[in-house]
């Protein structure tokens, strides 16, 4: 990749961006890291102060999400806080990429957000399929082979889940509002059911929407002794209340790319920031 940006600091994340930054050394780039001072198996990094990885960086390269407050980094490797206003003598004067910029409480034209590339969404498809399959695995009793499963919506990760847990044996149905997405689901041997109308008994039940479609009375009529595991984003997209009142056990799955495959998840990201620099010409 022929770029100008030879130089590249990775502040705060998990083992993503430590995946990240070997993978991006091993293509020849520059490479320090800040708020990473908790040793991880695997890594020996020198774990330098901010001010030293921005002289020392053409580029910046935050976790997502970047921030959970709006004021700090994530940086759940570091002994110290770091604050994004750390960052305010770099705001528009290098490029910086990081998660979910609409989680912070600014903008800037340098800024670039590789959390929403069409490839790094449709790459992390398959680590968050196989991290809920795996969730299921470790806290349901039976066995995903001849299991009931119910996955909730279509999307990337929807098609993705579906047809692995067709693959290992279960009986599979899929929800999906578009009449053209559940043509598809039946094509590929699956049961569709509207979104609107969800009916049944299920051993497991996967949500990928984010909207309140697992309500109380959604919940009482397919939910009786299943397993759910929600794959929303923040609220979710289940009745938490009532699930806990009908002792329907629910496992909030976040950020599975990261806990199941941050190796993977980390070129993932690499991908998704080189796809950037050569878009931009940066």
């Amino acid at each position: 990749m022929m770029s100008k940006l030879q130089s590249f600091g990775f502040i705060g994340g998990d083992k993503r961006q430590l995946y990240c930054g070997r993978s991006m050394e091993e293509d020849g780039y520059s490479v320090s890291y800040c708020g990473f001072a908790k040793e991880q198996e695997g890594f020996r990094v020198h774990d330098s102060d901010l001010s030293s990885v921005i002289r020392q960086s053409d580029a910046l390269i935050l976790p997502v999400p970047c921030t959970k407050d709006g004021l700090t980094i994530h940086a759940p490797l570091a002994e110290k806080t770091l604050f994004l206003d750390e960052l305010t003598e770099v705001f528009g004067r290098v490029p910086i990429f990081c998660g979910m910029t609409q989680l912070l409480p600014f903008t800037s034209e340098k800024l670039y957000d590789y959390s929403r590339q069409e490839g790094f969404a449709v790459a992390n498809a398959v680590p968050t399929a196989e991290g809920a399959i795996q969730y299921a695995m470790q806290h349901d009793d039976g066995t995903i082979n001849g299991s009931r499963c119910l996955v909730v919506g279509y999307g990337r990760i929807g098609r993705v889940l579906s047809a692995m847990l067709h693959g290992l044996g279960a009986e599979v149905t899929v929800s999906a509002r578009k009449e053209r997405d559940r043509a598809f689901i039946r094509a590929a041997g699956q049961k569709a059911i509207d979104s609107g109308a969800l009916v049944g008994r299920y051993d497991l039940i996967f949500n990928t929407v984010p909207e309140r479609l697992l309500s109380a009375q959604v919940l009482a009529g397919i939910a009786a002794g299943a397993l759910i595991i929600d794959l929303a984003s923040e609220p979710g997209g289940v009745d938490r209340d009532a699930a806990e009142r009908l002792s329907i056990p629910v496992i909030h799955a976040l950020s599975l790319p990261g806990k199941v495959a941050p190796k993977a998840s980390g070129r993932i990201i690499k991908n998704a920031v080189y796809h950037i620099i050569r878009e931009e010409g940066l």
